[in-house]
């Protein structure tokens, strides 16, 4: 009879020995980490959990808690922000973030979705301090990228203590709420006429100052070159002094009657008549028996 039995016990006792294997036993993915619990209080996997790879625990007594260890992303809801210059402005944001510690992320935050509403209150309250600190055009055009860093290094800090690691704070969107938006764009739209009119007051201002001192550089030049022609006339005019008297002390008669024949010519060009007694002098070098 027991002969009987032996194979029965056998076979039961190898089942119970393999179901409690199975129940030691568990893997931990090389995307997860661990952390073993008895009785709700952890045991194994203290601080960057158990590492990938075949675990066990006692069986009915322990029991796991997988983390995912990869790199998460928390898209945010949209909320609005007061900037520096009284502007509501609707801002929603992206996170990459991933469980660092994964004991300290289980006692205080215990799974993701808690994890994640964490997160959008730490992000929205930094991001209203630091927007608070710009108007409303800084925010949209040129200091975002610095406000971004500022923000994902303190929320970086202060979400350290829930053994989160937060890679990237990034703002999706920014923009206006719906009954602010058309009276904004209207003063924006505003300010840059006014601006874009003073750079065309201040362009024709400068373009004044370049004619003015144009003309009166040109103005100064055409009186020097008046000057200067004025004395190279006087110079011309005083060589030919000097040639001529040269000329008339070496030879009067001659100089004479060349200043005659240069007369001669510019008043017979014409061919306009003229009157003249016979002892004129102006004709005598006309006469046939002039020497």
């Amino acid at each position: 009879m027991m002969d009987r039995k032996a194979p029965l016990v056998v076979a039961l006792t190898v089942l119970v020995g393999l179901f409690l294997v199975l129940q030691a036993a568990f893997v931990v993915d090389q995307t997860e980490r661990a952390i073993v619990l008895q009785l709700g209080k952890p045991v194994s996997g203290m601080d960057e959990g158990l590492e990938p790879g075949l675990h066990f625990k006692i069986p009915f007594v322990q029991n796991v808690v997988f983390f995912d260890h990869r790199l998460l992303e928390y898209d945010a809801p949209a909320a609005e922000i007061l900037t520096l210059d009284k502007k509501n402005l609707v801002v929603d944001n992206f996170t990459r973030w991933r469980i660092k510690n994964p004991l300290l992320f289980y006692e205080t935050l215990n799974n993701i979705d808690s994890g994640q509403a964490r997160l959008n209150d730490i992000i929205y309250a930094e991001l209203r301090v630091a927007l608070g600190r710009f108007t409303l055009t800084e925010v949209v055009a040129s200091e975002r990228s610095g406000i971004m860093e500022e923000v994902t290094a303190r929320t970086h800090e202060l979400l350290k203590d829930y053994g989160i690691e937060v890679i990237d704070v990034r703002i999706k969107r920014t923009d206006l709420p719906p009954e602010n938006r058309q009276a904004i764009f209207g003063r924006m739209r505003a300010e840059r006429e006014r601006q874009a009119k003073q750079y065309r007051s201040e362009g024709r201002e400068e373009a004044a100052k370049i004619t003015t001192g144009a003309d009166r550089e040109r103005t100064v030049l055409l009186a020097e070159a008046r000057r200067k022609a004025q004395e190279l006339k006087g110079d011309g005019d005083a060589n030919a002094t000097e040639i001529f008297a040269k000329a008339l002390s070496q030879d009067p008669e001659f100089y004479a009657f060349q200043k005659s024949l240069e007369a001669y010519r510019e008043g017979f060009r014409d061919k306009t008549e003229f009157v003249f007694t016979p002892d004129n002098q102006f004709l005598r070098y006309l006469e046939k028996d002039t020497p």
